[in-house]
């Protein structure tokens, strides 16, 4: 198969609660512009589109946006709702709050609980949606959770959402969540050359407990936000020669080999790059392969 046959079912499937996704999915941070928020050039409206459209094509049935993913020009949100709506059934759009940006772009302080209502409905309005499938709270230096997630909690009681997960926590927020509703997925950021303990103790509670991780910035690296860097250890370049194939595709397929409930969310506003990222979920890494990366992320710390 080339790079253009390539669907996101060749990355096999895991749940978020009772909704089925593929383990390659799509994440529209990169949907605005050449970097993040208002820090590229903004993009070109029917590129963007031309990219959603092209990636539900592919098979990718798993979308991570948040109201906070927009530039000067360009909302995220509204990307998805004016390529994709009326969605597919079986598409899922995952979203997350506690974040805010003004109408600047400038980061405001994170959401009280008593305000995350007001995230909820502004993702709804955006989207076009009556309820959103996934909330994740995005934990923004709390030393506890419990107050948010629980405010979530009743809002999924309400109806306004279907299932919750948590970003950016440790250990203990997982424990403090779980008291409270169910947690269906864990995004916390987590790459080949950017390893954390904190984080490679959640990859292995979240397979534990059945909880799928989603690991944001794995192929950008200690790039984040920013556009992503083109310099990779030569390990990984002399493996993705073996495989013909990109750098990029193999930090995703790394991330993938971590285990059969990570899901990955590459996100790109480029279309050649997004069929590459999907091909990448059919890329299989031999033993010996995955010991050298694996050595990667090890020497890392």
């Amino acid at each position: 198969m080339t790079v253009e046959t390539i669907t996101a079912d060749a990355s096999g499937t895991f749940a978020l609660g009772d909704l089925p996704v593929h383990r390659i999915g799509f994440g529209a941070m990169r949907l605005t512009g050449s970097a993040a928020f208002h820090l590229g050039t903004p993009s070109d409206r029917e590129r963007s589109t031309a990219v959603l459209r092209r990636a539900v094509r592919l098979g990718v049935n798993h979308i991570d946006t948040a109201a906070f993913y927009f530039s000067a020009t360009r909302s995220a949100n509204e990307l998805i709702n004016t390529a994709l709506a009326p969605y597919a059934d079986d598409l899922v759009i995952t979203t997350k709050v506690g974040p805010f940006r003004d109408y600047c772009g400038e980061w405001g302080t994170s959401a009280r609980p008593d305000q995350l209502r007001g995230h909820v409905e502004e993702n709804l309005r955006q989207l076009g949606r009556d309820h959103l499938d996934v909330v994740n709270f995005r934990r923004q230096q709390q030393d506890s959770i419990a107050e948010h997630f629980g405010a979530l909690a009743e809002l999924r009681e309400a109806g306004l959402i279907r299932h919750l997960g948590i970003s950016g926590v440790a250990p203990r927020h997982l424990a403090e969540a779980l008291e409270i509703a169910p947690v269906v997925c864990v995004q916390n950021r987590y790459a080949l050359d950017r390893p954390d303990p904190v984080d490679d103790e959640m990859l292995r509670l979240c397979g534990a407990r059945g909880i799928a991780f989603v690991p944001f910035y794995a192929v950008a690296g200690e790039a984040g936000p920013q556009a992503a860097a083109d310099t990779h250890d030569e390990t990984v370049r002399d493996i993705a020669r073996a495989h013909g194939a990109s750098p990029a595709q193999i930090r995703i397929a790394w991330t993938l080999h971590q285990g059969p409930h990570v899901l990955a969310i590459p996100g790109t506003g480029n279309p050649d790059h997004l069929a590459e990222n999907i091909a990448a979920g059919a890329l299989r890494l031999t033993p010996d392969e995955l010991t050298r990366l694996d050595a990667l992320h090890t020497a890392a710390t």
